[in-house]
């Protein structure tokens, strides 16, 4: 089932200051996630972001402030655990597309919560890591063994466009070119 913009919710998971340099890759996943969650508004796609223990994590990182339209402040690794997490999301969008840091902890275990919660969980792989590549990829392991779908930045983009006829193709060309 291809994605849909008009279902379609964009959760970044923890991306915030002080993890970054400690992320393998980090600078790279962030920069997708940024265009990522550009595209995203363009297409009137819904761009919300957790931030974990944020006094000693620090905020979003900088690159993504700007497209956040609302962040969630959480404990516990899952978002879905923390009360008024489900409310907190966009009503009436049923698809949810997941990235962030750490894969293998706080992406896993938000996304396995989205699932026992009936959203349709989607993992952008491009833009979600851990501070060691073994753990990012028993994450990505784990997420696909749990029923999520997993895309790429790109991929989400043009699925939710859907063609080229799109009246915001070019703004959307121009961010991954």
């Amino acid at each position: 089932m291809l994605l849909q913009a008009a279902d379609s919710t964009l959760l970044i998971v923890d991306m915030q200051e002080r993890l970054q340099p400690a992320i393998a890759h980090g600078e790279e996943q962030a920069a997708t996630a940024a265009r990522l969650a550009q595209g995203a508004r363009l297409l009137d796609v819904p761009v919300v972001a957790t931030e974990h223990n944020s006094g000693a994590l620090g905020p979003t990182i900088e690159p993504l402030r700007a497209s956040v339209q609302s962040a969630f402040q959480k404990r516990h690794f899952s978002a879905a655990r923390e009360p008024g997490f489900q409310a907190w999301l966009p009503p009436a969008r049923r698809t949810v597309l997941v990235m962030g840091w750490e894969a293998h902890v706080c992406v896993l275990q938000t996304i396995v919560g989205l699932l026992e919660l009936n959203y349709r969980a989607v993992l952008v792989s491009d833009a979600a890591g851990s501070r060691r590549a073994s753990d990012q990829h028993a994450g990505m392991r784990r997420i696909r063994a749990a029923g999520a779908t997993v895309v790429t930045a790109e991929m989400a983009l043009f699925e939710w466009m859907e063609s080229c006829d799109h009246p915001r193709f070019r703004d959307v060309l121009r961010l991954v070119k």
